[in-house]
């Protein structure tokens, strides 16, 4: 029996950002109305003739509310990934399989948040995050994601030699890049390992400039079908592989718990990605990998085969990463530069990537690679 699969058989035809800052204007509605309305402008598409929707399940705007106020017509697909960081690329994919199979035409994707102010940030809320299973996962006081990711790191420099140094080149990389990308929050804003290596401490070992952004925007997409992205006014960026994973035994943001904590959600999703996929690792020419947090960057490099396990920091420290290396990596500065919207801006920028028109645009793009986080159940794509 042949397995189905959406291999280049849809296109995103349309992308919307809203500006990126703290304390933007407007609701998360009204971003997520503008980021929409711009995506259909840019695919030529009037809004009526929207039947899909796909959101992350951490989206506040509701899909009956978005339908009414954007003046969409009969919605007969709609769904919501979980995990936050690890749905971005899910939420694409899913919107994909829908125009596939004939259950939408046209969808739209979208993320929007207002999640500057202190009061939005989900681990500010302690007796929700140390309910059920999670009371016996956390040690008293390891709320936030970031100290979840802290002990993983330290662990990961114990067994195969990585350094902060390692961390701050990754920090420092995805910085030069915004400082090239009007768009992002940090263009202004230059990095040196000095400053650095001087910054507070989050969670050792990780310091400020291991840390996401805190961003209000929007990002969305609008998909079609390959037959109908040749009538659309912009280059369509096929999505030629998509999958989700959730690996056995992993936790959700806890894996220094396992026994073999490495191997995290991205070993299932990579499986499937890979296996549906023309294009292997070798073969990628750019990548956007979700970097709330550097030490992600390097265990995303290894579960999705750029790099064997415990290589990834020579790998980073080879200057592999840069806009001359082999894998450049976040090329419009990523979640630690550029903004945080759940890597959704991360899909934008491989986008831009794949269509030519990237502010740290790679040579020869024909394929791009972009993955969500790996430390809860997650998604990735590769783009043509």
């Amino acid at each position: 029996m042949s397995t189905l699969t959406i291999k280049d058989r849809v296109a995103i035809v349309g992308m919307g950002e809203t500006e990126f800052g703290k304390g933007l204007a407007g609701s998360e509605m009204e971003l997520a109305c503008r980021a929409i309305r711009t995506a259909l402008d840019e695919a030529g598409i009037a809004a009526h003739e929207v039947d899909g929707l796909s959101c992350s399940n951490m989206e506040a705007t509701h899909e009956e509310d978005l339908a009414d106020t954007m003046g969409f017509g009969d919605i007969t697909f709609f769904s919501r990934i979980p995990a936050g960081g690890g749905g971005g690329c899910g939420t694409v994919g899913q919107a994909a399989m829908a125009i596939a199979t004939g259950q939408a035409k046209v969808v739209v994707v979208w993320r929007s948040r207002k999640r500057s102010g202190r009061a939005s940030r989900v681990w500010g809320k302690t007796a929700q995050e140390v309910t059920d299973y999670e009371a016996w996962l956390r040690p008293f006081g390891m709320i936030r994601p970031v100290d979840d990711i802290a002990p993983m790191a330290r662990r990961y420099m114990h067994d195969f030699g990585a350094t902060r140094e390692d961390l701050g080149r990754i920090a420092l990389t995805f910085r030069a890049n915004a400082n090239q990308n009007p768009r992002a929050m940090m263009q202004a804003k230059t990095l040196t390992m000095e400053q650095y290596l001087g910054a507070r401490w989050i969670s050792e070992p990780l310091c400020l400039f291991d840390c996401c952004l805190e961003t209000d925007g929007a990002v969305a997409f609008v998909l079609v079908s390959a037959e109908r992205a040749k009538d659309c006014p912009t280059k369509p960026a096929y999505v030629h592989a998509f999958a989700q994973g959730i690996t056995p035994g992993s936790s959700l943001m806890a894996n220094y718990n396992l026994d073999d904590p490495y191997r995290l959600q991205t070993y299932a999703a990579a499986t499937r990605l890979w296996r549906d996929s023309d294009i292997q690792p070798g073969d990628v020419k750019v990548a956007q990998i979700y970097d709330a947090f550097t030490p992600e960057v390097l265990w995303s490099l290894e579960g999705f085969g750029f790099c064997e396990r415990g290589e990834a920091a020579d790998f980073v420290r080879r200057g592999e990463i840069g806009p001359s290396g082999k894998l450049p990596l976040n090329t419009a500065g990523g979640s630690l530069s550029e903004a945080y919207i759940h890597g959704f801006n991360l899909i934008s920028e491989a986008v831009r990537q794949v269509r030519g028109t990237s502010t740290a645009q790679v040579d020869d793009v024909d394929s791009a690679f972009v993955c969500s986080s790996e430390g809860v159940p997650t998604s990735a794509i590769v783009l043509r």
